[in-house]
């Protein structure tokens, strides 16, 4: 195996430590900790699990945390309501609403709902668009564990092709408007792209956010690129019973001509957390500056 595995596990250890210490800090002068809201509506279980594992690791980092827990019966109005009482609280920093919402509820008008200055998320319009013009702004917190996993590596990104496998609004576009921001030469794949293997193998930086099971494999990777894998899909059982998740890369083969590769699981993945609590201590830095 010819590439160095980028181990997300790690870094996003060392990005927990140094959130601790500022958190710390900050809560020292200040007299009170960064505060996250998060809030679930309905019972599924993969978001369940995502806002325990966010209200673990707040109590882990000293951030001060609450969790809004609504039936999945929840009115648009109801949660617009809360949403209004959480941005004028001023214990609570940073507000999440898990995703996705019960069909009945308007996803974009509730993100449009929360105070720009307390989205950790990233999602507002506000946020899209100043991180679109270079702007001050809470950067969605996968596309930015993508970029802190690049830069450790220890690569230069400035004047490096880049090419991003996938265009959503949650993944692809933030992750190109970062490396743009790098000074990369940035070019977005998606389905409709013409010799999508041939786009591929002309970047230094591939970014794979497509969301299909090991769709990208060494025929698409020019050797000694980094290779950041976003995707995570449940293929059925391990042999110890286990979900078995792999990535939108074919890890084996990649990882043969790939000179950096992210793996799934322990890539990407640990990362989104991380960033969301540096976000949310941000976000408490600027709410009392």
């Amino acid at each position: 195996m010819a590439a160095t595995i980028i181990d997300g596990k790690a870094v996003a250890k060392d990005v927990r430590n140094e959130v601790a210490a500022e958190v710390e800090e900050f809560t020292k002068v200040h007299g009170f900790p960064p505060g996250l809201a998060v809030v679930i509506v309905g019972d599924d279980p993969a978001s369940r699990v995502y806002v325990d594992s966010k209200k673990k690791m707040c109590h882990t980092l000293g951030i001060y945390s609450e969790e809004h827990a609504l039936p999945a019966a929840t009115t648009q109005d109801q949660l617009l309501a809360l949403i209004k009482r959480l941005n004028e609280d001023p214990k609570i920093h940073g507000i999440l609403v898990q995703l996705p919402l019960p069909d009945h509820l308007d996803e974009g008008q509730v993100l449009e709902a929360i105070d720009p200055r307390k989205d950790v998320d990233g999602f507002h319009p506000v946020n899209v668009g100043k991180l679109l013009v270079g702007a001050e702004c809470f950067v969605p917190c996968t596309p930015a564990g993508v970029l802190e996993l690049i830069k450790r590596t220890g690569v230069e990104i400035k004047g490096k092709r880049a090419v991003v496998v996938g265009r959503s609004n949650i993944v692809g576009k933030p992750v190109a408007i970062l490396l743009l921001a790098e000074h990369a030469t940035v070019t977005v794949c998606h389905s409709r792209t013409r010799d999508l293997p041939g786009v591929c193998r002309e970047a230094d930086i591939l970014v794979v956010a497509i969301g299909k099971p090991e769709m990208v494999d060494a025929s698409f990777i020019k050797p000694g690129a980094v290779v950041i894998d976003v995707g995570v899909n449940e293929v059925g059982t391990s042999e110890t019973g286990r979900r078995k998740l792999v990535g939108d890369v074919k890890f084996d083969s990649a990882a043969e001509v790939a000179g950096y590769i992210t793996p799934v699981p322990g890539g990407v993945g640990p990362m989104t957390i991380a960033m969301l609590m540096r976000n949310t201590l941000v976000a408490a830095r600027r709410a009392v500056r």
